[in-house]
């Protein structure tokens, strides 16, 4: 299975108001949807979504649970961003150096939910770095003005991914937001986008992305039909949507 990642713009006092605090009274879920002119079925969501989040245990991972959980409440909110394949946890993997952009949610989170964290994607469904509001803003100025880091995030989000992660930066900078990483909150259909799947508000995802996915899918098919005769079914089982490294296509 691949990971298909979403960035959420999102601050700390808006992760406790929405999310911590909630979870003290969940009765605020209907205030809260009403304030930001939530839909009801979005509200119903938000609900359910803190329900579940209710019966978290101390001994599960914090990114599996109330990390995740939070991802996929922003996108009640507000707008957020997927790329498929590419996640900064995946960069700092690379080159840990990159780890000075993200804070750890031990600093700034009520201690009885940290839990056991690794502040960084651990696996598919679960959420990933956290980049502070100032750090979103010193990322994309150190990638405006330092050649190394340009070159390296054009690398690692190849394939034009690369717009999309500026355009997340860029629309987090300008609304003094910091950015949560998750995965698996969005699982674009390539061949159907409006038969995605969404634990968060899907029209609240920006496209972009997912119009990206959809070309490489196609792209795939197209070189997979030209090059063999193959029926439609095992066109599909050859086609990958994997973890993707910057050598790889999608």
């Amino acid at each position: 299975m691949g990971f298909d990642i979403t960035y959420h713009p999102i601050t700390e006092d808006e992760i406790s108001k929405w999310y911590f605090d909630v979870l003290e009274q969940p009765i605020l879920t209907e205030t809260l949807g009403k304030e930001y002119n939530i839909d009801q079925f979005y509200i119903d969501k938000y609900k359910k979504t803190i329900s579940v989040a209710l019966q978290t245990e101390n001994s599960e991972t914090f990114e599996k649970t109330h990390g995740y959980y939070i991802a996929v409440i922003q996108g009640f909110f507000r707008k957020f961003f997927y790329i498929r394949g590419a996640a900064f946890s995946f960069l700092i993997e690379q080159d840990s150096s990159y780890t000075r952009y993200t804070k750890g949610w031990e600093t700034f989170i009520p201690a009885k939910y940290v839990n056991e964290k690794a502040n960084r994607i651990v696996e598919n469904y679960s959420s990933g770095v956290f980049i502070p509001a100032d750090k979103v803003k010193e990322l994309l100025a150190d990638y405006e003005n330092n050649e190394n880091i340009r070159k390296a995030l054009n690398y690692f989000y190849s394939h034009s991914r690369i717009t999309v992660f500026l355009e997340a930066l860029k629309y987090s900078a300008e609304n003094n937001l910091g950015l949560l990483e998750a995965t698996e909150v969005m699982e674009p259909n390539p061949f159907d986008l409006n038969n995605s799947s969404c634990y968060s508000d899907l029209f609240n995802c920006d496209p972009s992305g997912a119009l990206l996915y959809r070309e490489a899918a196609l792209e795939q098919i197209r070189e997979i039909k030209g090059n063999e005769n193959l029926t439609d079914s095992e066109i599909d089982s050859k086609v990958t949507y994997n973890r993707i490294t910057p050598n790889e296509k999608f």
